[in-house]
């Protein structure tokens, strides 16, 4: 199990974003969210990047 999927798992959002309790309690500022958000596109993309190179690396193998 992934460090992502084991904070997911125990607090039901992915890190560095506020809960769904958080934002209903407190709001949200939109450009800090953006950024965040932005944050979190930017890993993703990394991620996929990762995940094709060793899907490459298994497909020459």
């Amino acid at each position: 199990m992934s460090d992502v999927e084991r904070y997911v798992k125990e607090h039901h959002h992915l890190m560095d974003i506020p809960s769904e309790a958080d934002v209903l309690e407190n709001g949200i500022n939109l450009a800090e969210m953006n950024a965040l958000l932005l944050q979190k596109v930017e890993e993703l993309t990394l991620y996929v990047i990762e995940l094709e190179k060793k899907i490459e690396i298994n497909r020459r193998q």
